[in-house]
């Protein structure tokens, strides 16, 4: 299941990044640590839709701890990428 979540959350980047595509394929075939970071992406990226959807103003505070969490997850990948190259 987990290797699953790890998957969603790398065509999720994939998606998002589509520059970094290839990057990001062979450093989630190489590093644990991107595999799990993918995970993460996919489990935050799925509540903040989740949260969205449901459009109820009391949810607003958790919409900006999850957008930030995705942008705090995209920037550790985006440092991975670059330190890659």
């Amino acid at each position: 299941m987990e290797a699953d979540q790890n998957r969603r959350g790398l065509v999720r980047l994939m998606l998002k990044m589509p520059a970094l595509r290839g990057q990001l394929q062979l450093l989630s075939a190489r590093s644990e640590e991107m595999r799990n970071l993918c995970g993460a992406f996919d489990d935050a990226s799925s509540t903040l839709e989740r949260l969205r959807r449901e459009r109820d103003d009391r949810n607003a505070g958790m919409i900006t701890e999850y957008e930030k969490i995705c942008a705090d997850i995209e920037h550790d990948i985006l440092m991975m990428c670059a330190g890659d190259s």
